[in-house]
């Protein structure tokens, strides 16, 4: 079965479907916005002007794949068999435009290595000096490297920003406990022990708000989902936080939290006993 995209020239054209009308599958959004039922007789046509139209039953409806390409597009579509397809869209004045094609997909079933598929690209190509082939995979990339580049700068910049405003805020917090610090120094406890607990401590609180903002992201995922899958009518995930995304916010989030504490520690501790107990 292919996959077209056709004018809706009427309504149902019967309660009963006509023996004689060959089946045809519609979207779900096509179903809905023009009030078909499973059943009913429908006239479509390649042009938009309605000429050579065909009448055709509603054999069953579909959810389109979801595209990131045309998520704010509404999918009104059809499917079709190839050789009712082909009556529906010939001209009858260019008896060679049945038997013409302008797109081909090609699955390779034996290996999925993308390697494999630009050889198998450029060998056609080669071969056949009127065919253009290419990877689906490289015009899907294209974009979407673009976009997970952005991100990535983004999220550099983010990190940088945080970090610099967790430091200064684990400063402040320090500068608060020199008094505790310097009391600890004087019953004997020395530096090594403080900044050992300091840097478990750190370490705590940073798995803490690394997995508290990990439930925060995984919860409002459903929301984000939920609100532009409605709004857009698509079944498509805009947000999804995936276990490595989440072993990866930890793995960045950890590291700076116990190192911002360490290095605010060690700013306090490098001080003298007096001048942190204030005498």
């Amino acid at each position: 079965m292919f996959l077209v995209v056709l004018t809706l020239i009427a309504g149902p054209a019967l309660a009963v479907a006509a023996p004689a009308a060959p089946d045809i599958l519609v979207s779900r959004q096509l179903l809905a916005k023009a009030h078909l039922a499973i059943g009913d007789v429908v006239t479509l046509a390649g042009d938009p002007s309605g000429a050579r139209a065909r009448q055709f039953r509603v054999a069953g409806v579909y959810e389109p794949t979801p595209d990131p390409m045309k998520f704010n597009v509404e999918r009104i579509e059809a499917r079709l068999h190839l050789d009712d397809l082909l009556g529906l869209t010939a001209d009858p004045a260019d008896p060679a435009s049945a038997d013409t094609v302008s797109t081909i997909n090609v699955a390779l079933s034996d290996s999925p290595d993308p390697s494999r598929e630009t050889s198998f690209s450029r060998s056609l190509s080669a071969r056949s000096p009127f065919i253009f082939a290419t990877p689906t995979r490289d015009s899907e990339n294209t974009t979407f490297l673009v976009v997970d580049r952005f991100h990535t700068a983004i999220a550099a910049v983010t990190v940088i920003g945080s970090t610099a405003f967790l430091l200064a805020l684990m400063v402040i917090r320090a500068e608060e406990r020199k008094e505790t610090v310097g009391v600890l120094r004087l019953i004997g406890i020395s530096r090594k022990t403080i900044m050992t607990e300091v840097v478990v401590e750190g370490l705590l609180v940073a798995v803490a708000g690394a997995a508290f903002g990990v439930l925060i992201a995984a919860g409002a995922q459903h929301t984000v989902n939920r609100f532009f899958q409605a709004r857009y009518d698509t079944a498509l995930i805009f947000m999804r936080v995936s276990p490595a995304i989440a072993m990866r916010s930890i793995a960045v989030a950890v590291p700076v939290g116990v190192v911002a504490g360490a290095v605010a520690s060690w700013m306090l501790l490098r001080r003298g006993t007096s001048a942190l107990v204030r005498r």
